[in-house]
């Protein structure tokens, strides 16, 4: 059995990793090709490439890279007529694996959609082409389940793989006292997202909140989890210039005119549950790092920003008015949103200091994120997904027609 998987990002890659995992141990001779990082080559599989420097988010960013993201399509493509893949697996990225499933549909290749693209959320046609192109829909959220059913459209709802990944692995003492941090203090944990366009416009923000916060939080720390790939220059504006290497070493961000504090920071690299896990309060850019934080019940501040010309065009098309997945999920507002103009260092750090100093809107946040926690299914949802796959995979392989 032969499958091909495509995703173009870290929490992609994550979720591809751990499903070709599932794969492999449900058939052990199963041949994985794809595109993407180092988790899914981790996994055993063949890649045909990375997809570092391709991930970017704004219009401008996109032209940069479309002739990169051109001939990898063409790769894939070309490698799925050769050798015949009983199965294609796109997991979100929407904008290249829709052209890629598109390509393999006409070739008979079976498509399997794991982590959907949020089509409820914007460019709600996009659905059409789900429906000519996919056999199945693996959803990760409950409530997607029912749009694609409307659609016409086999859809399963396995749970959010962040379920069985997301959990810290050492207590918050150990961990801290081994970054050299004091375990008794409070502790921001700051993810700045993982694309290089993302950490441009978000990460200068965070680090200006920073001595406004430890100005009126005593012995305040923060610990950045930055994401796989992510280099030393992205993470400058949160640690300050000159230090190498970054990971585990402290620095000074420059000071805010007057705050005359100092923040302590540590930067760990690929261990974000371990750094949630140890956070009292998570400042964090919306995505992915939302549902980590809220499976950990870690109360949030999200923040996001991009450039104004494509804030500006993609505004009109969005139909949702939050954007952080545990509002989403929970059809109310429990943690803030700072999005855009009202992403500014003095919001940030209000709220950051609100939420320390204030116990019981802490708890309250807190309780609704347990809630929330529920919604995103029970443990094993990578082996769901491998099952669903390999349900596919085995019909195309008898050579069945896909449906």
């Amino acid at each position: 059995m032969r499958v091909l998987i495509s995703c173009g990002e870290p929490s992609g890659d994550l979720y591809a990793g751990a499903l070709a995992a599932e794969l492999r141990a449900r058939v052990p001779s199963i041949e994985i090709a794809g595109f993407g990082g180092p988790r899914l080559r981790a996994a055993g599989a063949s890649l045909l490439g990375d997809f570092t420097g391709l991930t970017v988010t704004g219009l401008t960013e996109a032209l940069r890279v479309l002739p990169r993201s051109y001939a990898m399509y063409r790769r894939l493509v070309g490698w799925a007529r050769e050798h015949r893949p009983d199965v294609f697996v796109p997991i979100d990225f929407p904008d290249f694996n829709f052209r890629v499933m598109a390509a393999l549909r006409r070739v008979g290749i079976p498509v399997v959609y794991y982590v959907s693209p949020q089509l409820w959320a914007w460019r709600p046609r996009r659905m059409e082409t789900m429906r000519r192109s996919v056999d199945r829909v693996l959803v990760i959220f409950p409530f997607e389940a029912p749009l694609y059913e409307r659609a016409g459209i086999d859809v399963r709802f396995v749970g959010h793989p962040l379920v069985d990944l997301a959990r810290g692995q050492q207590p918050r003492p150990a961990f801290l006292r081994g970054l050299g941090l004091n375990p008794d203090a409070p502790t921001v944990a700051l993810l700045p997202g993982s694309r290089p366009s993302e950490l441009r416009h978000i990460a200068p923000g965070m680090a200006a909140a920073l001595p406004l916060i430890a100005a009126r939080v005593p012995n305040v720390q923060f610990v950045v989890a930055a994401a796989p790939g992510v280099s030393d220059a992205l993470l400058a504006p949160l640690v300050g210039r000159g230090l190498s290497p970054l990971d585990s070493a402290r620095g000074d961000p420059e000071l805010v005119e007057g705050s005359g504090a100092r923040p302590t920071i540590v930067v760990v690299r690929d261990r974000a549950d371990d750094v949630l896990a140890a956070a009292d309060v998570v400042v964090t850019a919306s995505g992915t790092a939302t549902v980590q934080a809220a499976l950990h019940e870690r109360p949030m501040i999200v923040v996001y920003r991009l450039s104004p010309l494509t804030y500006a065009i993609g505004k009109p098309f969005v139909r949702v008015s939050m954007y952080a997945m545990p509002n989403l999920v929970a059809g109310t507002a429990i943690v803030p949103e700072l999005i855009q103009e009202a992403f500014t260092p003095e919001r940030v750090a209000a709220e950051v200091v609100d939420l320390l100093t204030n116990p019981a809107r802490y708890a309250g946040m807190q309780e609704r994120l347990r809630q929330v926690r529920g919604a995103f299914g029970e443990a094993g949802a990578s082996g769901r997904a491998a099952d669903a796959v390999l349900e596919v995979a085995a019909r195309h392989a008898r050579g069945a027609t896909p449906a």
